[in-house]
């Protein structure tokens, strides 16, 4: 019987330790839940407080990969929105992947993906869902912002920037310029006889035929160079890091490639040219004497017969 009952007891012991020992798993799992909940809730009021620091879109989206890599363990984070011609990306991608399509009261905020080595658990997406919250305010505004800007800065029939988004990019290069001593040159073009296609058309073909002359001068040029609509049917193109002869080559190629462009009106061809003016800066010249010689160069082009470039 002491056996027996031993054995109960130590039976019992074992069942109660069993017990005990599940229990405070239990504890212990709730605890580090409570921990990761606290932990989600002060991340969430960090969140919500950097991210209202920036309008700008890179700015905000690096706030919060930043923000969010080391608790999630992330790899990286990537950012596009087709309309608005948007992609940003931070950190290096991994093997495990997952996507999110954000819209805020019906209007689409675009697609973001995050990477990590491990798979992410439920726990971890569930997180993740509820940090994504403190971000689509601060996304809106500064997908709307960046609208703003880019109407403010751009010329709305052609897409390219506008005087006033030329002026900044000036100001800009001519600093840049200075400051590290590296060339920069600029084009100012002007379309030959345009008012007679204006004229004789109407201002809708003679729109059409502003957004050709464009498209033709775009595949000139590097992605780094930059294009602006001055006013009317002149247009300004910034060179930066590319001394004079290397701007006559560029504008040359233009040249060419809108005087063989195929323009045609109601099934006529219509013949294209332009006039181009090249000004390489000088020392000590600034934004407005740069732009003041291109143009005046430009005007010589045209005095000379049209359809060539002046330097």
């Amino acid at each position: 019987m002491t056996l027996s009952t031993s054995n109960t007891i130590d039976f019992d012991s074992a069942r109660l330790k069993l017990i005990s020992e599940k229990k405070l798993s239990t504890v212990a799992v709730q605890h580090q839940k409570a921990v990761k909940h606290m932990t989600v809730l002060g991340l969430q009021q960090r969140l919500t407080q950097q991210l209202q620091t920036s309008l700008e879109l890179e700015r905000v989206l690096d706030l919060f990969f930043t923000a969010v890599q080391e608790f999630m363990g992330l790899n990286s984070l990537e950012f596009h929105h087709d309309a608005h011609a948007v992609k940003v990306s931070k950190g290096v991608p991994s093997m495990h992947r997952c996507n999110y399509r954000m819209t805020h009261a019906g209007d689409f905020l675009g697609e973001i993906q995050f990477t990590r080595d491990k798979r992410f658990s439920e726990v971890q997406l569930q997180s993740l869902e509820t940090l994504l919250g403190n971000l689509l305010y601060p996304l809106r505004n500064a997908l709307m912002y960046r609208a703003a800007l880019h109407s403010a800065l751009n010329d709305s029939l052609t897409g390219i920037g506008n005087r006033l988004g030329l002026d900044q990019a000036l100001t800009r290069e001519v600093k840049f310029s200075s400051r590290h001593h590296t060339p920069l040159s600029l084009l100012v073009l002007d379309i030959d006889h345009f008012k007679q296609i204006n004229d004789k058309y109407g201002h809708a073909y003679g729109d059409a035929a502003l957004k050709a002359v464009v498209n033709c001068a775009r595949s000139c040029l590097r992605d780094v160079d930059e294009l602006f609509r001055m006013g009317g049917e002149e247009f300004v193109v910034v060179l930066s890091n590319t001394d004079n002869h290397s701007a006559r080559f560029v504008a040359e190629r233009i040249r060419c490639s809108i005087a063989q462009m195929q323009f045609e009106i109601d099934g006529d061809s219509i013949p294209m040219t332009a006039s181009l003016g090249v000004a390489t800066l000088k020392a000590e010249e600034n934004n407005e004497g740069l732009l003041e010689r291109g143009d005046k160069l430009m005007y010589v082009a045209k005095r000379a017969g049209r359809n060539r470039i002046a330097c």
